[in-house]
């Protein structure tokens, strides 16, 4: 068996460096010693924000082209909440790529029957409930609402957390939500105290696709 440390390399496809060291300081409490390396980095092609359909498409080559030349990392995640590129990506490698809204939701299914999720903007939630349907998961969805905000806004704006608490009070009292997902990497760093407010379980996307990721190359 080989003393080489497993490595998990964790992109944020957008290029705002906030958003990343946001994602990294996240995941501090999974890193451990003798635990897997968890490397966060930043897909400089990527646009500010992943905002739109044409933000997805813009990413998945670039993402693609980033998996395949990294031949240190034993897993990767994608840390957008559209998953660009999942299946592009995994078509380019044999290591195990995971995409953060498969892993988050499939969390929140582990924590609760039906669950709800903090969308960044209308725009996003056709877009991701097209993804449900695919997993055929859509029966599973109490709801999804929107911030109306921006990832950059997500990330470092003073309110976003009162707008999360907001949203996510809805989705628990009005459309029955027993578990919410953050849907942006974005928002990461307001997962406890919007857990705390809610009084369910909240799910951080990225933090689950890693977790998921440690299981993975550990039981290898």
């Amino acid at each position: 068996m080989s003393d080489k440390r497993l490595r998990i390399r964790v992109v944020n496809p957008n290029s705002n460096e906030t958003v990343t060291h946001s994602i990294d300081g996240a995941l501090d409490p999974l890193r451990f010693e003798n635990g897997p390396e968890i490397v966060c980095s930043t897909l400089a092609e990527g646009p500010f924000g992943i905002e739109t359909q044409a933000d997805v498409e813009s990413v998945v080559m670039p993402l693609r082209a980033l998996v395949e030349a990294d031949n240190a990392s034993d897993a990767f995640v994608l840390a957008c909440y559209s998953d660009p590129g999942l299946h592009v990506c995994r078509e380019g490698t044999a290591r195990p790529v995971f995409g953060i809204a498969e892993c988050g939701v499939l969390t929140a299914l582990a924590r609760g029957g039906r669950f709800g999720v903090i969308a960044i903007g209308q725009r996003s939630i056709a877009r991701h409930m097209r993804y449900l349907r695919q997993m055929a998961l859509i029966d599973r969805l109490a709801g999804e609402r929107p911030l109306n905000m921006s990832v950059a806004e997500t990330a470092s704006g003073d309110n976003t957390l009162a707008h999360m608490v907001e949203v996510g009070r809805r989705l628990r009292d009005e459309d029955g939500a027993e578990a919410v997902v953050m849907g942006c990497a974005g928002m990461t760093r307001h997962r406890r105290p919007l857990e705390e407010a809610l009084g369910i379980a909240v799910i951080d996307p990225t933090q689950a696709a890693v977790t998921i990721a440690i299981g993975a190359i550990s039981c290898r």
